[in-house]
């Protein structure tokens, strides 16, 4: 799985069109729960389920609080899978590695 980071909402717009299966990471660093989530992304990253999805990391203090709420955005981490582009689903606080992977195999 391929990780990606976005630093400004340009980045983040490159990554949606360029990636047709693509997982968007939203978290800040003082946050327990993010943490927690990186390490089930790196097991899900080894799992088969995980081949042609790329992963995009937005980290709240470098894209900025206003384009997070702008998003909708109530909590970190939360996790969308975007499906060409377009937001197929989104997992607020913490997920599982069989969480993520069952969310990717239903909607992307």
């Amino acid at each position: 799985m391929q990780t990606l980071h976005a630093s400004t909402p340009d980045d983040y717009a490159a990554a949606l069109a360029a990636h047709p299966r693509l997982l968007v990471d939203y978290y800040k660093d003082d946050c327990p729960g993010c943490k927690m989530l990186d390490m089930s992304l790196a097991k899900f990253a080894a799992d088969p389920a995980s081949e042609g999805v790329a992963l995009l990391k937005v980290k709240m203090e470098i894209v900025g609080e206003d384009f997070f709420r702008g998003l909708g955005l109530r909590q970190t981490p939360t996790l969308a899978l975007f499906k060409d582009g377009s937001e197929a689903a989104r997992l607020p606080g913490f997920q599982t590695p069989p969480q993520i992977a069952g969310a990717v195999a239903q909607h992307l």
